[in-house]
């Protein structure tokens, strides 16, 4: 899809400084990956990695074995 966009020019030569991405639509879809990327994380971490119903998991080895 082409788009036009209005990116600061300062903003968009920093961005190519710091990933060394030379050509702007490759820079652009960098930027929305990592983005994308950046909130799905937070998404995931507001989830809070609480399952209070879940079974306890049964562990390959048995506890008090020694690991390698």
């Amino acid at each position: 899809m082409k788009t036009t966009m209005n990116i600061d020019d300062e903003l968009l030569e920093r961005a190519r400084r710091l990933t060394g991405i030379r050509e702007k639509t490759a820079l652009v879809h960098a930027g929305l990956e990592a983005l994308i990327a950046r909130e799905s994380a937070r998404r995931l971490a507001r989830l809070g990695a609480s399952e209070p119903r879940l079974k306890p998991v049964r562990r390959r080895r048995p506890p008090g074995s020694a690991s390698r």
